[in-house]
């Protein structure tokens, strides 16, 4: 498999693939994804856009990810804003870059492609701060939890409902720029 960055025209052509990696990770009826795929399609114009994709050897989309600056106006960042207190609202939402969607192939999961693409992603974004969106889940089982872990992302709400969704979401952010750490060995030593 091979990372590769997406321009806003990249993804548009490959629209049908993105909808049909986010079902399957999301696990969304087909009916819902007509409705995201008018959202995905609206977000590449986006000021700050970025994209990243995982191709397999013969093209498939394996994953992909990519926000843009999150601005007043955006209905994301609108909810967002307005369950903050002002001093959160300045931290955060100040310079933002907003992780919209990040997905992996249920088949292509455990692999590391989730970490690569947000590696990427944060690493071409623009910002004071980057923040994202996921469902409440049990930290220990979920991959997606782990990985945010994993990357520094804290807690800025919790148990958070945004309007038409039943599912409760936690708002996890992080200072930019990523800075990989060294690897450890399995002694705990920095590794070159």
């Amino acid at each position: 498999m091979r990372l590769v960055a997406w321009q806003p025209d990249d993804l548009l052509r490959r629209l049908d693939d993105v909808v049909t990696v986010y079902g399957e990770a999301m696990g969304y009826r087909p009916e819902l994804l007509q409705t995201r795929r008018g959202y995905i399609g609206s977000h590449v114009r986006r000021p700050g856009f970025r994209a990243v994709a995982t191709l397999t050897t013969e093209g498939r989309v394996a994953g992909f990810g990519y926000g843009y600056t999150s601005a007043a106006g955006q209905w994301w960042h609108d909810q967002v804003r307005y369950a903050l207190g002002e001093d959160s609202r300045r931290q955060w939402l100040t310079d933002c870059f907003e992780v919209v969607e990040l997905h992996v192939r249920p088949a292509a999961q455990g692999h590391g492609v989730g970490a690569r693409q947000l590696r990427a992603l944060l690493a071409m974004a623009k910002g004071k701060t980057v923040l994202l969106s996921t469902p409440e889940a049990d930290e220990q089982a979920s991959r997606a939890w782990r990985l945010y872990r994993r990357y520094g992302f804290d807690d800025v709400l919790r148990d958070f409902y945004f309007p038409g969704d039943e599912r409760a979401f936690a708002v996890l952010g992080r200072e930019l720029p990523l800075v990989e750490r060294p690897l450890e060995d399995a002694s705990g030593a920095a590794g070159a």
